[in-house]
């Protein structure tokens, strides 16, 4: 099982907004309203139904979790971990997350020097790491992958096969390994993939797919 199902308990007397202190900061929950903790400000869990996330420039806090919403992390900010159900996640530029980045039914990016120290993981949606570090593995269903130029997973990738019934042939997801990446672990495919190596890339063993090999910046 790839993801784990965010749940939030939303009963009669929860209230729009509710803030108490935490250990790094305050800690928000909101339901219908997005959070947003502003520049070089801290806060603690922020946890929110049918609105955003959003992390201003070296602005830090703890857990992110949303339903219905997209995590934005900007440059220099700092996360304990980011999980969505049916939004993107996006990190900027050397932006950290200690723990893990999770999202259902949405894309996740990471910009130039961002670094996530667990896995990086969806059902749906494009995965792209650009000049970017992940520390455990990157984990997809149906989504496409982009480990680009210079980037590093230390924890393999794994693309699982779809449960449930499906309508028609699926697409295959797009695996491309760029440039000068480091995959280290395995790579394992249990659901047919479209896989792109460059040939200055070094990766673990293959299981499932073989790769297309390619020179120069893309396939």
């Amino acid at each position: 099982m790839i993801m784990r199902t965010l749940a939030f308990a939303v009963c009669a007397t929860f209230a729009a907004a509710a803030v108490q202190a935490g250990p790094t900061g305050p800690d928000i929950d909101k339901v219908n309203g997005s959070i947003r903790v502003d520049e070089g400000q801290a806060a603690g869990d922020l946890e929110t139904v049918n609105g955003s996330i959003l992390l201003r420039t070296h602005a830090r806090a703890d857990s992110a979790d949303t339903v219905n919403g997209s995590i934005e992390m900007d440059d220099d900010t700092e996360l304990k971990s980011a999980e969505t159900v049916n939004g993107a996640i996006s990190l900027g530029q050397r932006a950290r997350v200690r723990d893990s980045v999770e999202s259902v039914n949405g894309s996740i990016s990471l910009d130039r020097g961002a670094d996530v120290g667990g896995k990086v993981s969806n059902v749906n949606g494009r995965i792209r790491i650009d000049a970017a570090r992940v520390g455990g593995s990157i984990e997809t269903v149906a989504g496409d992958i982009e480990v680009a130029s210079g980037s590093r997973v230390e924890g393999g990738i794994l693309v699982e096969k779809p449960s449930g019934w499906s309508w028609g042939k699926q697409k295959n997801p797009r695996i491309v390994i760029g440039p000068d990446a480091v995959v280290q672990g395995r790579l394992v495919f249990h659901r047919d993939v479209d896989l792109f190596v460059s040939s200055s890339a070094k990766i673990g063993a293959i299981e499932g797919a073989t790769p297309t090999m390619f020179s120069g910046a893309t396939p």
